[in-house]
């Protein structure tokens, strides 16, 4: 069985060993950012716990902005999971949500994708270009991220990196009200073992003269620069060499299955990539995904067994008081007052 928690201080040293075997921006190999960022995860889980279950009414809305806003800066709205395997205790994957990424003044960079025509009359032929566009998204989007896992357990019967990918959505679904009307999740393209990639060598280093992995790092801290030094013009994409133009919003083999996953709960790709790397982001609207529209709040009965059989089979987590977030996939049953109940190994996993 496996168990869901908030990350912790001492899952640094095994998240740092997670984070070295696939390159992310926002699960960064550096160990002070990486203990900076379950720090404030911490704060996170604290200020949703203290908002209670109610987070639908605008009362509730409200103090979810100020809660968030109470936190150390902008930036610091990021809830990060591991998932620990229960027979072992060791942690063996992590994934992370962000309530928001950016906002008004603080904007989300990505790169707008579309075509140009062109035609001559007096030749009688025309071209098409793919060109690119520096685009500022001051919405603040939820965001999706840091989705790692041991590969060791990826094909395991339970299914440990869906479970890891889609308590995200479950956790916003409990807190509704944190999280933006829109969700993105900014996919990996391929990327070396040295940590570069074709497309920031073929545009983004030619403007902003540093490593593809420094800049990544630079963004953990503040993305003003990109604002700063990114050409405000047209790019025109053909011009590209076609082994760089082939990869733009493609993602990396290591990728693929949570691009499916994504795609199969709604994400759609809408023409924009990211200006670093060339990878494709995707969106959805939050209130239509499923594990989002059908978390539900209730209180425990007894454990599974006896008179309550189970029916289904379902994420079922606590978020605690004291900030603590502990979540199970499990059966699910209900007695004859209507509440839920969940085998007795879970109710002691979830304290």
């Amino acid at each position: 069985m496996f168990l869901i928690r908030q990350s912790k201080a001492e899952d640094v040293g095994t998240l740092l060993k997670l984070a070295r075997m696939v390159y992310f921006i926002n699960l960064p190999p550096d160990e002070r950012l990486i203990a900076a960022k379950i720090q404030q995860s911490a704060a996170c889980f604290k200020a949703a716990a203290e908002l209670g279950d109610d987070t639908g009414s605008a009362e509730a809305a409200g103090r979810a902005r100020e809660g968030i806003r109470g936190l150390a800066h902008h930036e610091s709205d990021v809830f990060m999971f591991t998932i620990v395997e229960t027979g072992s205790g060791g942690v063996v994957g992590t994934s992370q949500i962000r309530a928001h990424m950016g906002g008004p003044g603080n904007p989300n960079y990505s790169l707008k994708v579309f075509s140009r025509e062109f035609r001559s009359s007096s030749l009688g032929i025309g071209t098409t270009h793919l060109v690119s566009r520096l685009h500022a998204d001051e919405s603040g989007p939820s965001e999706l991220g840091g989705l790692v896992i041991q590969p060791s357990f990826r094909g395991h019967k339970e299914r440990p990196g869906r479970f890891l990918s889609w308590v995200r959505f479950h956790f916003a679904g409990m807190r509704r009200a944190l999280f933006a009307d829109k969700m993105i999740a900014e996919l990996a393209p391929a990327v070396t073992s040295d940590g570069d990639n074709l497309f920031w060598d073929s545009i983004g280093r030619k403007f902003i003269p540093v490593k593809y992995s420094e800049a990544d790092r630079f963004c953990q801290l503040n993305r003003k620069f990109i604002d700063e030094l990114y050409p405000k013009d047209d790019i025109y994409l053909t011009l590209l060499p076609l082994e760089v133009l082939n990869q733009v919003a493609q993602v990396g083999p290591e990728t693929v299955p949570a691009r499916r996953m994504l795609e199969k709960l709604g994400f759609q790709y809408r023409n924009f990539i990211d200006p670093f790397d060339g990878g494709p982001h995707v969106e959805a609207h939050t209130d239509r995904i499923f594990l989002v529209r059908d978390t539900r709040a209730g209180v425990l009965g007894e454990p599974l067994g006896g008179k309550v059989a189970p029916t289904h089979r379902a994420i079922v987590s606590v978020l605690h008081d004291d900030g603590e977030f502990r979540a199970v996939e499990c059966e699910l049953g209900f007695d004859k007052q209507g509440r839920p109940s969940v085998p007795r190994e879970a109710m002691t996993l979830l304290q």
